[in-house]
């Protein structure tokens, strides 16, 4: 028999996601994949799965499942509680679940997307290689609704691994660490250092996609627009507005508004578990790609 999980209710937002479907960007087909990638592999890690083995992403918890079949599941990213057939579990470990029993998440107090993985992994079928759901072109699985059963997987890793260590979502306002380019001659010189000193609030329509930055507006140096161009995860767009969109997993793979920095990969993760109305600022570093004297 097919080791299954049985979704009783997703909560909120639930998707499937792993990696991703990186190499498609010419054909239009971004890359998605988990919105938190370490939170990601450290749920695939403890359970002895490879790191690109899909899992549940569950926004804002409320999830409940029913194990048809025994397994092995862990839980990473935005803290919250685990209880199985209603007895409270510790969350930051393996835990073992028998055949038919239930097991319930509770709501993070902070923080914003969960990763509950399972050892061999969520065998949804293969998109593009990948088993990501992707909001923004619909390719992959569809959002995880109650009563569908999920089928595990063969995903396990052959030999030991680190396990990452759990981050903690920070108190009071958040810093994001961001390389400042490609396209900072498109802004003014009083821009570019108030996106550096500025206070952002991360707006109501924050997803997958991107978050929509609440705050003052980035003057141009030019109304010029820009030729479409290739964007990736953790880009500042600025479109004519002046607000800022920070791109997250699900983001487009063009666009033609200039990008005045770019979230570095740890950033991109903790952005993505940023809700509507936390703070953040922007801690800009050196480009680790520029040579000396650059």
């Amino acid at each position: 028999m097919t080791a299954v999980l049985r979704i009783d209710a997703p909560g909120p937002h639930c998707t499937v996601q792993d990696l991703g479907r990186p190499g498609y960007a010419q054909l239009g087909v971004g890359r998605s994949g988990a919105a938190d990638r370490g939170a990601l592999i450290r749920a695939n890690r403890l359970v002895g799965n490879v790191d690109g083995a899909a899992a549940l992403e569950i926004t804002l918890g409320g999830l409940r499942l029913t194990a048809l079949t025994g397994c092995r599941i862990a839980v990473a990213g935005a803290a919250l509680s685990v209880s199985v057939d209603g007895d409270p579990r510790e969350g930051d470990g393996p835990l073992d679940v028998e055949a038919g029993q239930r097991v319930r998440l509770g709501r993070p107090a902070r923080g914003l997307r969960s990763y509950l993985s399972v050892r061999g992994g969520i065998d949804a079928p293969p998109v593009l290689g990948s088993r990501s759901t992707d909001t923004l072109s619909g390719l992959g699985p569809p959002p995880v609704s109650a009563s569908d059963e999920l089928p595990i997987g063969s995903r396990t890793s052959t030999g030991p691994v680190d396990i990452p260590v759990a981050r903690t979502e920070p108190d009071g306002t958040v810093e994001l660490t961001t390389v400042l380019g490609p396209r900072t001659e498109f802004f003014t010189d009083a821009a570019v250092a108030l996106l550096q000193a500025a206070e952002w609030t991360v707006g109501l329509d924050a997803n997958r996609i991107g978050l929509h930055l609440d705050g003052p507006s980035l003057a141009r140096r030019t109304a010029t627009e820009l030729p479409t161009e290739p964007m990736v995860a953790g880009a500042i767009q600025v479109p004519g507005s002046g607000r800022p969109v920070v791109f997250l997993a699900d983001h487009p793979v063009t666009g033609g508004y200039p990008v005045i920095a770019v979230l570095t990969s740890g950033a991109v993760d903790l952005a993505a578990q940023l809700r509507p109305g936390r703070r953040l600022r922007f801690r800009p570093i050196p480009d680790p790609l520029a040579g000396p004297g650059r």
